[in-house]
């Protein structure tokens, strides 16, 4: 893959030591100030390594095979992270922090050394005005036969030239 998604605010991580595959969902506590994906800056915040301790909403993964409780069950997980790895480095964030990309992982004291992985980067695409400026009509006459995208378009410019 050439091109890594940034991880944002309720990406979805597990453990390989889960015993049943759950996830966990990410929650960006060490900044409120870098947004991606969201045109309204409001919901995505960037992920960084400095998101680290208990940054998941259930702080858990299930039951953890590094926990065997002794009568042929394990004991639940208590997710941790203490350390990510593989950030992209080109870039620091105002709160110090490395902006973490979908192939990141994290550790944690119980699974050791990039135990948890990113499932979904957890960005979304949001179709705005440019978008459906640059849409071929024909693509999308295909796609959605009931709307005349030429006179979309033509009513998106007009709307564009009387807020200037």
């Amino acid at each position: 893959m050439s091109e890594k998604h940034i991880v944002v605010q309720g990406a979805t991580l597990k453990c390989k030591f889960s015993v049943e595959p759950k996830t966990d969902i990410l929650k960006v506590k060490s900044q409120q100030k870098h947004y991606a994906n969201d045109k309204d800056a409001e919901k995505k915040l960037i992920a960084s390594d400095k998101d680290i301790g208990q940054t998941l909403e259930k702080n858990t993964f299930g039951k953890c095979k590094m926990q065997p409780n002794g009568s042929g069950d394990y004991l639940p997980c208590k997710a941790t992270i203490t350390k990510w790895s593989a950030m992209y480095d080109k870039v620091t964030l105002s709160n110090k922090g490395k902006i973490l990309l979908e192939d990141s992982k994290a550790t944690c004291p119980v699974g050791g050394p990039d135990c948890i992985e990113v499932e979904k980067h957890g960005q979304k695409a949001e179709a705005g005005k440019q978008n459906a400026k640059r849409a071929k009509p024909q693509v999308n006459n295909q796609i959605n036969p009931l709307v005349n995208t030429t006179e979309f378009k033509e009513s998106l410019e007009e709307s564009d030239s009387i807020c200037k």
